[in-house]
């Protein structure tokens, strides 16, 4: 039997990767190279004029750094690689073009370039891009579909990362495929650096997510979300995206400059309900979460929120199970109990209603999210163990509690974990608590306590509560070395609070909103930080006053 399953997902729908960088070398030795990032369009149906205007505007936001827009297509005004061929012997450091380039809207540069089949052109790509990068901490390569395909490969073999778009269609599948099997071919079958982000319409559902899935092979990296149909003229595309486009058009960018924020939601039972507390507050703050990785009841709530289901939403759905006699809709007895008291088929035909009968179907890496959540949430004795795949899975918060791991692994260097496991000091003063209140209230508290053992599966002293008490024991310092891997740690805690009182949720996630609450400013001061290293002003300054 496995040790234990967690789970993560992503605001963006990804699957687990680790970014790819190949260092360019650089004009001047005391500049490091700026990183250079394709966007291909695979049709002329995708906005890319809106996409990368919007992309190098956000991108220069979240990171402050320099971002040079380079617009690869036969439209407009652009300068060609013969220019930069003729310009190359006479630089000594100045940038090559400081004439043609004009500002975008958000503290950006652009640059039309023109590029063609004509012989021996092609070779110039690659010192170009080493020049733009010496001058540029970002340089993104907008690349059209009127692009010669010998010159898209060219970009995409000199670039660190390239992010294809597409469509949802048969012609979209067909040039996928083909795209690839030359990239495999060409670069000795290592496709790492090419992601594929799918386009979708307002409304439209990724029905054919699977299929680009196949062809790819693996998951798709990203979805953009309302996008519309490219204008007239680049004017037209150039206005704002709409909220949900612009949303994932920002984490893209965060995903580029390396600053996404990641949230880690920790086990803890009915505890767990505070995450739903948290997330409303960073709503409320217009704080985003690139990445979530949950265990447990943390898997449950990241599930459902990655899902489409806000803050408010969840409290919604949290309060269903309100009342005396709530917790019982998600308990199915297991008889005998030879694997576990309770079989967890009502938990997951409730996740199934929320996440996937309302949407298309969810796929964890291989496989139902349900199923998958289900065994994060297969507590060792309580519930009965989770088969996926003629493997059989129990609670991952046996092992990883608080999984900041599982984001420092995705490369993500902003994380915000919410640890609603106690510490041994503050389970000793709720043990204190519990000492008082028996001397207080006396031999009749006592005797309806012990009786409430005999008729309730959950009371304090039973079965499962003690079951529950060994496995937060074994929790306590694996969640604690967790939080020091994070940079900022919420505790949702309350001295009252047990495991097991699903009936009680706006208690718990009142709980978590004050403890996001009273770190707000830690929290915004993480999101706004800015981590550069890219030591160019000197030389972006000579650009500057020559432009």
């Amino acid at each position: 039997m496995n040790a234990g399953a967690n789970i993560d997902i992503s605001g963006l729908s990804c699957p687990r990767t680790e970014t790819f960088v190949r260092p360019l070398p650089s004009i001047k030795a005391t500049t490091p190279a700026g990183r250079i990032v394709a966007l291909a369009s695979l049709s002329p149906a995708i906005p890319d004029r809106l996409i990368g205007n919007a992309l190098a505007q956000s991108l220069h936001s979240e990171t402050g750094d320099s971002v040079l827009l380079v617009e690869v297509d036969n439209a407009g005004p652009a300068v060609s690689l013969r220019d930069f061929a003729a310009l190359q012997p006479t630089l000594n450091g100045e940038f090559c073009f400081p004439e043609h380039l004009r500002h975008g809207e958000g503290g950006f540069k652009r640059l039309g370039v023109r590029m063609t089949r004509e012989p021996g052109e092609l070779s110039f790509v690659k010192p170009l891009l080493e020049h733009f990068g010496s001058h540029f901490r970002f340089v993104l390569l907008r690349i059209g579909a009127d692009v010669p395909v010998q010159a898209l490969f060219e970009c995409l073999a000199d670039s660190d990362m390239t992010y294809l778009f597409v469509r949802q269609s048969s012609d979209a599948l067909y040039d996928i495929d083909l795209l690839l099997r030359e990239a495999r071919s060409q670069f000795n079958g290592d496709c790492a650096r090419l992601k594929t982000v799918l386009c979708l319409s307002a409304g439209e559902g990724a029905r054919m997510s699977s299929e680009l899935a196949k062809k790819i092979g693996g998951p798709l990296h990203a979805f953009f979300h309302d996008c519309p149909s490219p204008g007239v003229g680049p004017e037209t595309q150039a206005n704002a995206p709409s909220k949900a486009l612009g949303a994932d058009i920002r984490r893209l960018a965060r995903e580029i400059g390396g600053c996404r924020i990641g949230l880690a939601l920790s086990s803890g039972g009915a505890k767990g309900l505070a995450h739903v507390g948290v997330i409303q507050v960073l709503e409320e703050n217009g704080i985003e979460v690139d990445v979530i990785a949950g265990c447990s009841m943390g898997a449950y709530v990241a599930a459902v929120w990655g899902y489409g289901c806000d803050g408010q939403a969840m409290e919604k759905l949290a309060r269903e199970v309100e009342g005396r006699w709530g917790i019982w809709r998600l308990v199915d007895p297991a008889f005998p109990p030879r694997e576990g008291f309770i079989r967890g088929r009502a938990v997951k035909r409730r996740l199934q209603r929320t996440i996937v009968y309302t949407l298309d179907r969810a796929v964890f890496s291989s496989g139902d999210l349900a199923s998958a959540v289900l065994a994060s949430v297969a507590i060792p004795g309580v519930c009965a163990p989770v088969v996926i795949d003629g493997e059989a899975y129990v609670d991952g918060g046996i092992a990883d509690p608080l999984p900041v791991d599982v984001l420092e692994e995705m490369g993500i260097n902003r994380i915000i974990a919410v640890n609603t496991i106690p510490t041994p000091a503050y389970m000793r003063c709720c043990l204190e608590m519990e000492h008082e209140q028996e001397a207080l209230y006396g031999r009749r508290h006592n005797f309806l306590r012990a009786l409430n053992r005999q008729v309730n599966y959950f009371a304090p002293g039973n079965i499962l509560d003690i079951m529950m008490r060994a496995v937060h024991g074994a929790q306590l310092r694996v969640a604690e070395e967790s939080c020091r891997h994070a940079d900022v740690v919420l505790r949702p805690l309350a001295m009252d609070a047990h495991w097991y009182e699903f009936d009680k949720p706006c208690k718990f996630i009142a709980v978590g909103r004050r403890a996001a609450e009273e770190h707000l400013d830690e929290i915004k001061s993480l999101v706004n930080k800015r981590a550069s290293s890219y030591e160019s002003e000197a030389a972006y300054n000579q650009l500057a006053g020559s432009a």
